[in-house]
Formats: structure tokens, sequence, C-alpha cells
């Protein structure tokens, strides 16, 4: 998050706020504002893209468990601009420092209870998921099905392939797919997580196979997207061609 720029943009919102809490002393807020001119559209516009920039910070912020009192965020903010804040500030910028500091640690502890959760959960799903039929198990936990078998040539680790896949999560979400682009990837082999380069290798071209990656063979304690650290994934990956070989030069 970066701090400079959300009170920036509080800063700003003042001017626009000052002019609505204006208004609702004399206007019944559930009267429509009047947006009949271009100024008048310009500068809802930007009052509502403030608004909706803020609400988003407050979302964040409890995200990682961090409650903030709306009603005391838009009087912080009427105050300031009055010159009658509550606090000096000395005691603003300490206290904007003390949030940004709990918001890390908040983030930091999110981001861990995520990965146990990952941790667990990955490694439940795959000691099931061996133990189902046709399902095959390689010496680095590499778990993979036959769904289509080519009788195409198999790529080495070094060549670059052509194929359409589809990955998710354990859970389903679906975290990236070239088949719902609709536009198959080209690739090195040798430049994918383990767990590509590992079982795209056991495949003839023609085949499609369905790999079950643990998190060591895949992202590992990275956050990639969708993406959390010690993810499991699941791809359905089908081979289409073999686009280069590694000792073609």
């Amino acid at each position: 998050m970066n701090m400079n720029k959300t009170l920036s943009v509080l800063a700003l919102s003042v001017v626009f706020g000052l002019t609505a809490c204006q208004q609702q002393k004399t206007e019944d807020k559930s009267v429509p504002v009047k947006l009949e001119t271009q100024e008048q559209k310009n500068a809802y516009a930007l009052g509502a893209n403030i608004g909706n920039f803020i609400d988003q910070q407050a979302t964040t912020y409890a995200d990682v468990g961090i409650e903030l009192d709306r009603d005391l965020l838009i009087k912080g903010v009427i105050e300031g601009a009055e010159g009658k804040s509550q606090l000096t500030e000395e005691e603003v910028q300490q206290t904007l420092h003390d949030l940004q500091v709990a918001f890390r640690e908040g983030q930091n502890k999110k981001r861990d209870a995520e990965a146990e959760k990952n941790k667990v959960e990955g490694a439940k799903y795959l000691e099931e998921n061996m133990k189902r039929e046709g399902v095959v198990v390689t010496d680095s936990g590499l778990q993979y099905e036959v769904l289509v078998e080519g009788d195409g040539e198999k790529p080495a680790e070094t060549d670059t392939v052509k194929v359409h896949y589809h990955g998710t999560l354990i859970d389903g979400t679906v975290f990236d797919s070239s088949v719902e682009r609709g536009q198959p990837a080209t690739f090195p082999l040798n430049r994918v997580i383990t767990g590509w380069t590992e079982g795209v290798q056991l495949m003839p071209v023609g085949s499609k196979y369905r790999f079950h990656i643990p998190s060591d063979l895949a992202y590992g304690d990275r956050l990639a997207g969708k993406i959390t650290p010690f993810s499991t994934l699941i791809f359905e990956v089908e081979l289409l061609s073999i686009e280069a070989s590694g000792d073609e030069k």
C-alpha cells in the first residue's frame, strides 16, 4: 500500500467533502443531486471516484483485520480541512506510521495463515488423489492422469512446445486458461514451473494429461496472482506440437 498516495487522495477529497456536508445540512439526502450540465457531471464523477477509492482502502484494511470507523474518517477529513483537527500534526504522522506498520503485520499474518492452510489442504488432497484409479505418481511427487494418449514424439526439456491448458486451484478456482482465452500458448519447457517441465516431457504430441502439482514443483512460497503461497495446482494440458527442438541452432 502507498500511504502517501492514500493521504493525497484523502486531502483532495476534503474539497468535495466539505461541499457535500454543507449541502446535506439543507437538503434531504434521499433527493438525488442534479447532473444536468457537464460541469456538474465532472464534479460528481471526480467525487465518486475519490469516494470509491476511500471505500476500497477501508475495505483493504478490514481484509487484514483493521477496522476503520468511516464516520470518524470523514470527520477527520472535514475537521482537518477546517483547521480543527483534534490531533497535532506530529500525532497524525505518528498514528499513520503505526497504522502502516499494523497493516503490514496484518498482511504477513494473513499470508502465513493462508500458506499453512494451503500446505495442510494440499497434502490432504494429494494423499487422497493418488488413491484414485488411473493416477500415476512420479518420484518427484508429481501426479498425472492420461486423458488422451497421443502417438507423436515426446518433447525434451530444452524444446519449445505449443499447448492448450486449463489451470485451477484444488477448490476449482481458475487462475489461468489458454482454453478460455481461445489461444494456445508456446514456451520453452525449461522456463516454466518444475511440474510442467517434468510432466509435459511425459506426453507424446497429441496427448491430453491432467497434472496434480505439489507446491514445491509449482510456485512454492511465492504469490502469483490468484495462486497463494504453497498452493497445489491442477492443470489439464493438451500437447499440440513441438515448435522447436533445443538442438536446433
